[in-house]
């Protein structure tokens, strides 16, 4: 379900300076906007905003200066990727289709790693499109049937219902090339050896 965060409205300067300020007070300035109604400048606590990122939350359920579901959308970090300097949130209705963002879970030791080769994580997510409410945690893609040569692409990833594939379905996650150097025959004595 959404998490529930606490939200208050920005008065005044909306500039960097004020954005600054904000931040060595401990909030994070945010924007809300979406479904043809004006946008909301807001502010949130930053152990709220580190709540959401440790959650993962992609749905929020805002209370205090506005109430309203909301979709994670947009996180915007320093140079150094370690604090959070502003937060986009896009107003949602829990049964409205959402192109979103998910992550791919890796699952196995894939037998072309036995072999010798080198396994390798192509694409770390994918874009989906769900309802609000559906939206996955992560995709699994067992990998351990993944020989060397061999590829997994997007198509091969397990969707729940309701949620279909953006991203290409030819587009390839995962692959177990051979190295440099390994010849056919020692491949074939890898493989026999264990």
């Amino acid at each position: 379900m959404a998490e529930v965060v606490q939200v208050q409205k920005r008065e005044g300067s909306l500039g960097t300076a004020a954005s600054r300020r904000l931040r060595k007070a401990g909030s994070v300035p945010a924007v809300l906007y979406g479904h043809k109604q004006s946008n909301e400048h807001l502010s949130i606590s930053q152990k709220t905003v580190e709540s959401i990122l440790r959650h993962h939350s992609k749905i929020v359920e805002l209370q205090g200066a506005v109430s309203e579901t909301a979709l994670v959308s947009d996180l915007q970090f320093d140079p150094l990727g370690i604090e959070v300097l502003h937060i986009d949130l896009q107003r949602v209705d829990m049964n409205e289709k959402v192109t979103v963002t998910v992550p791919i879970r890796f699952k196995g030791e894939p037998a072309g790693g036995k072999q010798g080769g080198i396994a390798i994580e192509n694409a770390h997510e994918v874009e989906v499109e769900c309802p609000a409410v559906a939206i996955p945690d992560f995709l699994p893609l067992n990998v351990a049937s993944v020989a060397l040569g061999e590829n997994r692409t997007a198509g091969d990833l397990s969707l729940p219902d309701n949620v279909v594939l953006v991203t290409p379905v030819e587009t390839v996650v995962y692959h177990v090339e051979k190295p440099k150097g390994l010849t056919e025959d020692e491949t074939e004595e890898e493989g026999e050896a264990e």
